[in-house]
């Protein structure tokens, strides 16, 4: 019977992942057409639920974490009618590749979410993930104010710096495992914004309630309902447009950089560019090749002492073909990012300000694929066909009110240009011409747009 259902759901890579501490069958109505395709359930669940979910063509995996019986609960999951084990945390190595062994032989998947410096990213898993990452939003003072980063514009907490690398580092699907924060309500704008920081970058958020939101929609109270159908249609949006995801980071600016040189961090230097809204690709080191920077025309290098002889050859035949290459300054570290930590620390953020200066003097006023004008409060990402003929710049805003009159100057001549939002039609907008290419305006973004440049 497991085998059979098994047969009804889609592949590891393309779930779309919950957590669900309902046990009633019956709650299981809320996922109806909706995108969601994977819930992770805690070891209560019953066999009842898990085989009603299947049925309805969605996983189930049960969560395991180090302190549990690691081995025990992992060899009950096929009798439980699960489709797999979500290993949460930090494992042994030696007992982790163990038991993921045994399951795989009980053809169950298994799906890792470990700390950020012990993700494997050269795994033939279809899925790796994380379970450390900062809820999205724009950070405020005691005094209720925006902070400001070191850039200058509004600080918001954000994963897709970290994502950016990820992305670059590695084929498989990304799941970002963080909880919503403990004994706070949180409005709908935020779970909204959580949802699209991940999938601004292809990745997904594994989608987490707070208590109180989640008794009243399972209460069927009225205004959850409505937050939870927002949620679902941002998802949704995202899910219908697939072909975006598979898109290459499109933009003339490239950040090289190791995890070893902050690549992991959220808030860091890849963070610093983006929130100034110039699209930047990240090359992780290790892929670091002519084909790599064909497209770039200014790089940063992060630390220059982690390239291999090859590597630096890769760049000093990529300047002398006219390109810019900004190195960090002699002496110049990115601090060593512990196992336990997501951001890096106040005192450490002082020091980003020594190789910011120089990166926004390289880059300033120069079109590096997008320009944007009048959205402090957004965070972009701009893709592309590797010919450049179709590009997809999609805008996250992460404050609580609308952002309106965004311009947008786009590298190169277009002709075509269609804005997409949740629950709205595609909308023509008359692109015009600019000095180095093609000027667009957007009159209001909620919290999620997206232009089609052709």
């Amino acid at each position: 019977m497991f085998l059979a259902l098994m047969v009804a759901l889609a592949a590891p890579a393309d779930w779309i992942p919950a957590r669900w501490t309902s046990t009633d069958p019956a709650s299981l109505d809320l996922l109806r057409n909706t995108p969601i395709n994977c819930l992770i359930v805690e070891r209560t669940s019953s066999l009842a639920f898990n085989k009603k979910a299947g049925e309805l063509g969605i996983a189930t995996l049960g969560v395991v974490r180090p302190s549990d019986q690691t081995s025990e609960l992992a060899a009950g999951a096929s009798a439980a009618n699960l489709a797999g084990i979500l290993f949460e945390g930090d494992f042994d190595p030696a007992v982790l590749a163990k038991t993921r062994a045994a399951l795989a032989d009980s053809r169950l998947v298994s799906i890792v979410l470990a700390a950020r410096t012990r993700i494997d990213f050269h795994t033939n898993d279809p899925v790796v993930g994380t379970h450390q990452g900062v809820w999205p939003g724009i950070n405020a003072t005691d005094e209720g104010e925006s902070k400001a980063a070191p850039s200058g514009a509004p600080w918001i907490d954000t994963n897709t710096g970290f994502l950016r690398f990820a992305r670059a580092s590695t084929q498989a699907t990304i799941w970002m495992g963080h909880h919503a924060p403990a004994k706070q309500v949180i409005p709908a704008a935020r779970y909204v914004q959580a949802i699209a920081d991940a999938e601004l970058l292809g990745a997904h958020w594994i989608i987490d309630l707070d208590a109180d939101f989640q008794n009243r929609l399972l209460a069927k109270e009225e205004k959850a309902t409505t937050t939870w159908q927002r949620m679902m249609a941002t998802l949704a949006y995202f899910n219908s447009h697939k072909d975006w995801r598979a898109l290459e980071p499109h933009g003339r600016l490239a950040l090289v950089q190791d995890a070893e040189s902050g690549g992991l961090f959220s808030g860091g230097i890849l963070d610093m560019i983006s929130v100034k809204h110039t699209p930047v690709r990240a090359v992780p080191n290790a892929k670091l090749g002519d084909e790599q920077m064909k497209a770039a025309r200014m790089a940063v290098n992060v630390d220059p002492s982690l390239l291999t002889t090859e590597q630096k050859e890769v760049l000093g035949r990529w300047t002398r073909a006219g390109n810019t290459l900004l190195t960090a300054p002699a002496g110049w570290k990115m601090p060593r990012q512990r196992t336990d930590q997501i951001t890096i620390d106040k005192d450490d953020v002082n020091k980003l300000d020594q190789i910011w200066k120089e990166v926004n003097s390289m880059t300033y006023r120069h079109n590096l694929g997008v320009r944007l004008f009048n959205v402090a409060s957004t965070l972009t990402h701009l893709a592309g066909t590797p010919d450049g003929k179709r590009l997809v710049l999609t805008l996250v805003n992460y404050s609580d009110y609308d952002v309106e009159a965004v311009t947008a100057h786009v590298l190169g001549k277009y002709t075509n240009v269609t804005l997409h939002a949740p629950g709205q039609a595609p909308r023509k907008l008359a692109p015009f011409e600019i000095e180095d290419g093609t000027g667009v305006e957007i009159d209001r973004i909620a919290t999620v747009a997206t232009l089609v440049i052709e």
